[in-house]
């Protein structure tokens, strides 16, 4: 009985991709697997012959093979052209295993085929939240700060081993951090007991460390806060987290900064906003005040007569300074113009004769009220 086409047994196109037929492979291999087929006596035999196809079409070599003399590469006895080919059906156990570690590799401790475990790991980043206020956010500072984290054993240099020494290869996993075993159609890899992965044992573990090759300490670093910084942002000290595992780099140390409320500024991006509360004499008259700046300083405002609450004023380039450059933003004052209180029996008279004296003096309360008058006359009519 002639053998079926490989491409013909994937369902797929002979110039299909490595991911496609490996793709065709497992859903083929899924269904035709002979423990989900207990009623089908062929079921054994047609898995056999998917797992040979997907056995010589995953290999480029053997494809090529294939793809220029068919089956006959493959003959019992010959090399074929190149050499050193074997017959496709021999272990399919195997190629179905590629499959398998493709679908439950990460669940059986990740990494694919091969020594994973003996790669060295980065630290994990370390995050510190700082607290400034908006001062020390417009003129920058230089804080040190202490961090409690994992570094490099100073014993064994972070090998884990007294005295520095190397640790010896795994016996039971010959360094690979991974062991496998075979149950019936399945490969099934695990992490390796003996050495938790890494491929490697140590026979005498450091006394300072206890064999994990780093140790907590406190460290006092010097941080530099930028002008112009704003609450979220982030400020990044490259190598200053945890020690690495096994060799590896340190992580990262990230501030996050937060900036405090203030009793006279508010903050948008790089602008202020102050509201300036002015006496009712002041804002008819007109004057002048002095307003303070985030720098510390002072400035003199002139208030023009008749101003009226919420009229804004600017100060340009008396905000906060840009983060990357750029110049600094504006302050914004916002009148808020006050009613006196507690009024002496003079001033109630003065009071009194001022309104008596008044004409034409309130614009916006003349035109609110006539409008007032005419809805009243519509609801009437």
């Amino acid at each position: 009985m002639s053998k079926r086409d490989y491409y013909e047994l994937l369902d797929v196109a002979k110039g299909a991709s490595d991911a496609e037929i490996k793709k065709a492979f497992r859903k083929k291999a899924m269904a035709l697997h002979p423990d989900r087929n207990k009623d089908n006596p062929d079921a054994e035999s047609q898995f056999k012959e998917v797992n040979e196809a997907y056995d010589v079409l995953k290999d480029a070599e053997k494809r090529a093979a294939y793809d220029r003399f068919g089956h006959a590469a493959f003959e019992q006895g010959s090399a074929g052209p190149q050499g050193g080919f074997h017959r496709g059906g021999g272990d399919f156990a195997s190629a179905f295993s590629d499959v398998f570690d493709d679908l439950f590799g990460d669940f059986m401790g990740g990494g694919g085929r091969g020594g994973g475990g003996q790669r060295a790991a980065r630290g994990s980043d370390l995050r510190y939240n700082m607290r400034v206020t908006l001062e020390e956010a417009f003129a920058g500072k230089q804080e040190t700060i202490s961090v409690e984290s994992s570094v490099t054993c100073t014993g064994c240099d972070g090998s884990g081993a007294e005295g520095g020494a190397e640790p010896m290869g795994c016996p039971t996993c010959s360094g690979l951090g991974k062991v496998r075993a075979q149950q019936g159609f399945f490969t099934i890899e695990r992490t390796c007991p003996t050495c938790q992965g890494r491929g490697q044992v140590i026979t005498n573990p450091c006394n300072t460390c206890g064999g994990g090759g780093r140790q907590q300490r406190e460290r006092s670093l010097a941080v530099n806060i930028p002008a112009g910084v704003e609450t979220g942002t982030r400020i990044r000290l490259s190598g200053e987290g945890e020690a690495g595992m096994r060799g590896g780099p340190s992580g990262d140390l990230y501030i996050f900064i937060e900036v405090a409320d203030h009793a006279l500024f508010e903050r948008d991006n790089v602008n202020l906003f102050c509201r300036v509360p002015v006496g009712m004499t002041t804002a008819a008259l007109g004057g002048e005040i002095e307003v303070p700046t985030i720098d510390g300083g002072k400035s003199r405002v002139r208030i023009p007569a008749g101003s009226q609450s919420a009229k804004q004023m600017r100060l340009k380039g008396k905000g906060m300074p840009a983060l990357r450059g750029g110049g600094s933003g504006d302050l914004f004052l916002e009148l808020a113009v006050e009613t006196p209180v507690n009024l002496t029996s003079r001033q109630k008279e003065l009071l009194r004769e001022f309104e008596e004296l008044s004409e034409d003096n309130s614009p916006e309360s003349e035109s609110f009220f006539g409008k007032v008058s005419k809805f009243w006359d519509s609801m009437k009519g």
